[in-house]
């Protein structure tokens, strides 16, 4: 069965914007880094995943000096070649995500061409993942 991906940060003064929050450039960047995790583990070939979209990340909350995000990503979708991942920031264990978002990576060989991966997903953690299955397909363009 596929399992979530979790990655936690400790929020150090070098990651923080002139208001005195994280920067969101800094949460972007661990954002697209679990991902990539989870579409890496998924896939089993790291050198093999390239990010191609990040269809958004929306921020809700902001986070601070010494706050600990736990950033928690799930494979939503899976096209012919590419794997795409929904995943959410939550801060000192709040159940409110402060951050949101998806990611889509495709499989390219050593040439840099896309490939199929030949993964899928079974339908039993399809319809446990319900709700980011189908904005994924919205996203994507595909329902």
């Amino acid at each position: 069965m596929l399992k979530e991906t979790s990655i936690a940060h400790l929020i150090r003064p070098e990651d923080l914007q002139h208001h005195g929050t994280l920067f969101a450039g800094r949460m972007a960047e661990w954002f697209v880094e679990t991902c990539f995790v989870a579409a890496s583990r998924l896939l089993g070939r790291p050198e093999d995943v390239f990010c191609v979209q990040i269809h958004g990340i929306s921020f809700k909350k902001p986070a601070n000096n010494g706050d600990i995000v736990d950033i928690k990503a799930r494979v939503a979708l899976l096209g012919p070649t590419s794997i795409t991942v929904y995943a959410q920031a939550f801060v000192n264990d709040d159940e409110t995500p402060a951050v949101s978002g998806m990611l889509t990576f495709v499989t390219i060989d050593k040439e840099g061409k896309p490939y199929k991966h030949g993964l899928k997903l079974p339908q039993e953690y399809i319809a446990q993942n319900w709700e980011i299955h189908q904005e994924a397909l919205k996203i994507r363009g595909r329902k």
